[in-house]
């Protein structure tokens, strides 16, 4: 339920931060300026989730909204505005992060730029979650109950390592995948379970 109080909390952010722009623009006698104020909302939401694909490096920002990058693999990325200021989120954190929504997907809003990790690896954290990835991995989400029991056992530094997946459902539960064991989360109870 936490999760969706968050979610829920951030789409009432983008709501109103709509309504104040279109508040804004709803002094002009021919109506024309609302019209344009929706536009504007709707190119930073679409800038906010879109993923680049052109060749040449391009930016993208409407008033008030996140800049967008687009253009390589390496350079793809956005700029993300919070209320301690715009975040960065790129490369494959950032496709990890598109795929999932966003600011208004589940994971929420980014709360930091993305920091090194053990190993060569990268991690950036979210109101919702973290991503995570190996320096020859991919992204993958630890969240809530199995990123506590995961932290206490020494994160990607302790036994059981960087995720080697998202956490998915089990009967019962959830379960996320380590390169040292697994973590599931079952009736309420935790449980670690390293490789032998």
């Amino acid at each position: 339920m936490h999760h969706f109080a968050r979610r829920t909390a951030g789409f009432t952010a983008v709501l109103a931060a709509a309504g104040l722009v279109l508040a804004a623009c709803g002094d002009d006698d021919k109506g024309d300026s609302a019209k344009t104020g929706m536009a504007s909302m709707t190119g930073m939401v679409t800038s906010a989730l879109s993923p680049g694909t052109s060749a040449g490096a391009t930016t993208t920002r409407a008033e008030g909204s996140a800049t967008t990058t687009t253009g390589t693999a390496a350079a793809e990325g956005t700029k993300i505005p919070t209320p301690g200021g715009e975040i960065s989120v790129d490369g494959d954190i950032y496709k990890k992060y598109v795929q999932l929504g966003g600011p208004t997907g589940t994971l929420g809003l980014p709360l930091e730029v993305e920091e090194k990790a053990p190993e060569d690896g990268e991690y950036q954290d979210f109101a919702g979650g973290t991503i995570y990835e190996a320096k020859d991995g991919e992204p993958h989400i630890v969240w809530g109950e199995i990123r506590k029991a995961w932290e206490d056992n020494g994160g990607a530094q302790g036994k059981l390592g960087y995720p080697v997946s998202d956490e998915k459902d089990i009967p019962g539960g959830k379960q996320s995948d380590f390169t040292g064991g697994t973590i599931t989360w079952v009736d309420g109870t935790i449980t670690v379970t390293p490789k032998s």
